[in-house]
């Protein structure tokens, strides 16, 4: 039941990178709080199976930074190849 915080973060976070980072048209909205959310369920996971548990610190620093960089680099990544097929679309019709 835990792991809900986890989703929670990660797909608050996702929602922070959609419309923090610019281009937000050319992509989902949903996009980025899914990744988030399924990152940070990942580490989430992960951590509890070593041991941590929700008083630990570490998972929640990890539960943080994890959808955080997972978000912001796969939106990043996603915009720039988006634009770029967008622009070999142009040159290709001679728009």
């Amino acid at each position: 039941m835990q792991i809900l915080l986890g989703l929670v973060i990660g797909a608050v976070i996702g929602l922070v990178a959609h419309f923090a980072l610019p281009h937000r048209h050319l992509r989902g909205v949903a996009l980025a709080p899914l990744a988030g959310a399924a990152a940070a369920a990942v580490v989430w996971t992960a951590l509890t199976w070593v041991g941590l548990g929700a008083d630990s610190p570490i998972l929640w620093i990890v539960a943080v930074l994890a959808p955080a960089v997972t978000t912001f680099a796969l939106a990043s990544l996603l915009t720039r190849s988006r634009l770029a097929r967008d622009e070999a679309d142009r040159v290709r019709l001679g728009v």
